[in-house]
């Protein structure tokens, strides 16, 4: 598309009826006469640059500048755009074969020129009653008969721009707004009317909407907040604002913001450029106003006149600084206090004024040294920052009746700027009166503490307590006691002298302490009284000695030496707790001479038990019993004497236990306890291959003699075959029981002496059963005696079939043949019970008579 003038050039004046009026000039016979509706485009394109050019210049101006551009455009002084291919719009086409030159001699014919366009410009905010006229859209095969169709589409095609199908004029429908958007892309195409065959491609352009100052500076972040501190020089930071302006930066100046200050000098200033506030005053005191209420104006078009404005509020606070030292608002406080005021309670209040806020309004209060510094005290009160005066010791106003003292005021938080202006504290005095007070009996002590023996008899003063009245003019004090359970009835006191006896015998076992409490009352006021806590403690009576406090097992190595000790021993008393108990140890008169061992007392309720020499064996005494005598520091004093079993023991060189057994004596002197540890093992590991040995032949035994699983014997021979017995019948040796004399002897052990001497053997006696009876009864006697024999449950009892059985023959012929002549009369004379039982053997006795007598 191309925005161009018309087809023919006409040697005419400019038609009067443009709406740019009429210009003299010496070319004027060179301006073309133009229609109105092909000239309008041009004029919208340079209307825009003479508007840059020379902004609101008067019509006339305007209209010469642009016949000016025209006129060397026209001439060729300034190239216009070439179309870029044959027959497209915008493409130049020859005028005819022929053409005249300037000065009306033959040459080459002027090619028309046409100018490419890409963009429109449309003003923005048109307030016009008509469509705002945009701009033309025209091409060369466009032969003015109506056979050419414009056609329009993208952004905002047909809704905010249209085209007239027949001429290409483009029109804005309504008001644009650039803020909102700045440029349009639009498409237009040529078409053929008739066929609606497209006569050229579709062309992309774009419309823009041309800025004008329509928005004023807006500060997007206000109303600010800012602050400073009070004395600051001038030009000390306050805080930066910033307006931003909607309109184009890049056209003129409507988006140049200046900024201003229209209230709040002489006291700030701001930067026009950078928004900057600043101090403009020095030393502004907080204390004097803290408040500034500052108002900030931006101005586009460089704040030039007719350009828009907005404003903001910046409140600015001064912030504190500690600038101004504590004040008391008097020099001399005068203070009221009753004696009777308690210690630690609050007796007056002062307070130093401090016109700073914050921690630097803090003040310290300190009393100087002096009258009142022993007895009293000053703390502030983080509130409201008062010194409240505090009671350390108690007042008597019989002692003292008034105090003077001075308390100094300061800041803890110093600003050193503020150092050469004097100190930062002040100085009032405090004047205390004490007032006197009726008070109660005072006395001599806070507390008692008192002791007794736990068989004090009654009656006995186990001590006294005493108060008095302070006051002038003192009354008579009268004691009594408190009394809130029962335990406080074991005591009583004398009401005027104030001593305290027992009413009961005290036990310590049951209790150790009891507290009362005491009361002293005014005889002229007995609603003033007092009390204090008497604690009695009850002492223990020494009524049991001490004793071992357990049972050691001593015992001495074989290698011992002489003055070493073998055992360190204590005792406990059940009297006293083990705290603050004392033992000593000794040994009694008639063993002190004892040449085997000796007592070593610690000094520290323990006591050593010490060799006297050395070589003891075993063999010459195994154990050794040693006499103590403990004693312990009660009254009266009780002593005792234990006694403490000591053992020899072989030991290794290093002292270590080995063995206290006297069976370890048979072991060869010298063996290490690796050589013993591997002789046992050995020992042990024979025994389990014996044992093995013989389960395996005892097995295989079983399984030849034994005919099936139920075929158990114990003791009971198993005959095979009538008149005799096997030969391996797995029964006792009766012979050897028969035969003493084949018994073997077992050693004797030498290193053991016997306890009791050994039962004389008698000589053997005769085979028959009473000789063994005598012999098995013998054997039992000698086991018993003997402490070293293996233990049996019960006696073995061993029966012979045969003679000497009192049951006779249990043989089943000799059982059948003296059935018939047993009598089983003695069964009816057991009772209803064998009734039955000798009836039935009754009948067969009547049955075999009957048979005899048939026979």
């Amino acid at each position: 598309m191309r925005h161009r003038g018309d087809q023919t050039e006409q040697h005419l004046s400019v038609h009067p009826a443009l709406p740019f009026g009429s210009c003299s000039s010496p070319s004027n016979h060179l301006i073309p006469q133009l229609p109105p509706d092909h000239f309008r485009s041009t004029w919208n394109f340079f209307e825009f640059t003479l508007d840059l050019l020379v902004p609101r210049s008067p019509m006339l101006t305007r209209n010469c500048l642009f016949l000016l551009l025209w006129f060397l455009v026209n001439e060729g002084l300034l190239s216009p755009l070439r179309p870029p291919s044959q027959g497209r719009l915008g493409k130049e086409r020859p005028r005819g074969p022929g053409g005249l030159r300037r000065n009306g001699g033959p040459g080459f014919q002027r090619v028309k020129r046409g100018w490419v366009w890409n963009q429109f410009f449309v003003l923005e905010e048109y307030m016009g009653s008509d469509p705002q006229y945009v701009g033309k859209l025209h091409t060369d095969l466009d032969k003015g008969d109506s056979g050419v169709k414009y056609t329009l589409s993208g952004e905002g095609a047909g809704s905010i721009f249209t085209i007239d199908q027949t001429t290409g004029d483009i029109h804005a429908l309504r008001s644009l707004d650039r803020e909102e958007r700045a440029f349009y892309t639009l498409r237009a195409q040529a078409v053929d009317l008739q066929t609606g065959r497209p006569l050229e491609p579709e062309s992309e352009f774009i419309i823009k909407v041309q800025d004008i100052n329509d928005n004023e500076p807006k500060f997007q972040e206000g109303p600010y907040v800012a602050s400073v501190p009070e004395m600051s020089p001038v030009g000390t930071y306050v805080t930066q604002v910033t307006a931003t302006d909607a309109d184009d930066p890049t056209y003129g100046n409507s988006a140049r913001v200046v900024y201003s200050i229209l209230h709040g000098q002489p006291y700030f200033s701001v930067d026009a450029k950078t928004g900057v506030i600043r101090t403009a005053l020095p030393n502004m005191d907080r204390e004097v106003k803290e408040l500034y209420q500052v108002l900030i104006q931006a101005k586009d078009m460089g704040g030039q006149l007719g350009g828009l404005a907005g404003t903001t509020t910046v409140n600015i606070t001064l912030s504190d600084v500690n600038d101004n030292p504590p004040r008391f608002s008097k020099s001399i406080f005068h203070l009221r206090v009753p004696e009777s005021s308690p210690v630690g309670s609050a007796v007056g209040r002062i307070k130093a004024h401090d016109l700073d806020i914050g921690k630097n309004a803090e003040v310290d209060y300190t009393i100087v040294p002096g009258d009142g510094g022993a007895t009293f005290d000053i703390t502030t009160n983080e509130h409201n920052q008062e010194g409240i005066i505090v009671l350390k010791k108690p007042l008597d106003y019989e002692t003292k009746k008034a105090y003077t003292f001075k308390v100094e005021a300061s800041n803890p938080h110093l600003d050193p700027r503020f150092h050469s202006a004097g100190p930062f504290k002040d100085t009032a005095t405090v004047k205390i009166i004490v007032l006197d007070v009726d008070e109660p009996p005072v006395f001599s002590m806070p507390a008692y503490g008192m002791n007794v023996y736990e068989d004090t008899p009654v009656g006995i003063i186990i001590g006294a307590v005493t108060a008095q009245d302070l006051d002038v003019g003192g009354s008579t004090v009268r004691y009594s006691i408190d009394w809130k359970n029962e335990l406080d009835s074991y005591f009583a006191i004398d009401p005027v002298e104030g001593t305290i006896s027992t009413n009961h015998l005290l036990d310590r076992e049951t209790t150790a302490q009891h507290t009362i409490s005491v009361v002293a009352t005014k005889v002229n006021n007995p609603i003033l009284s007092s009390k204090v806590a008497v604690t009695v403690h009850v002492m223990d009576v020494n009524e049991f000695p001490p004793e071992l406090a357990v049972p050691y097992e001593a015992f001495v190595c074989e290698n011992a030496k002489a003055g070493q000790v073998i055992q360190v021993i204590s005792a406990r008393d059940q009297d006293l707790s083990p705290v603050g108990q004392t033992f000593s140890f000794r040994s009694p008169p008639e063993d002190i001479k004892n040449k085997n061992f000796t007592i070593q007392d610690f000094g520290n309720n323990t006591a050593g038990i010490v060799t006297r020499r050395a070589g003891f064996r075993r063999r010459a005494q195994e154990s050794y019993q040693l006499p103590v005598v403990m004693e312990d520091n009660g009254y009266p004093v009780q002593s005792s004497t234990g006694t403490l079993s000591i053992r020899v023991c072989g030991c290794d060189a290093d002292g270590s236990l080995l063995s206290c057994n006297v069976e370890a004596v048979f072991l060869p002197v010298g063996l290490s306890t690796g050589a013993l540890v591997a002789i046992l093992l050995c020992i042990v590991i024979l025994l389990v291959i014996v044992v093995l040995y013989v389960g395996l032949r005892r097995q295989k035994k079983m399984e030849t003699l034994m005919t099936s699983k139920e075929d158990i014997r114990d003791n009971v021979i198993h005959y095979d075959d009538e008149g005799g017995g096997e030969e391996d019948t797995q029964a006792f040796d009766m012979g050897a029981l028969r035969n003493p004399k084949t018994m073997k002897e077992g050693p004797s052990r030498r290193d053991v002496r016997p306890e009791s001497a050994p039962l004389p053997r008698p000589a053997p006696g005769s085979q028959d059963g009473a000789d063994m009876c005598d012999f098995i009864h013998r054997r039992l006697r000698e086991s018993d005696v003997d402490g070293l024999a293996p233990p049996y449950d019960s006696l073995a009892t061993y029966a012979y079939e045969g003679n000497g059985s009192t049951a006779g023959s249990l043989s089943s012929i000799e059982s059948l043949a003296g059935e018939a002549e047993e009598d089983y009369d003695y069964l009816r004379e057991w009772g209803p019970r064998f009734k039955t039982l000798a009836g039935i053997f009754g009948e067969q006795d009547s049955q075999s008579e009957l048979t005899d007598n048939k026979h």
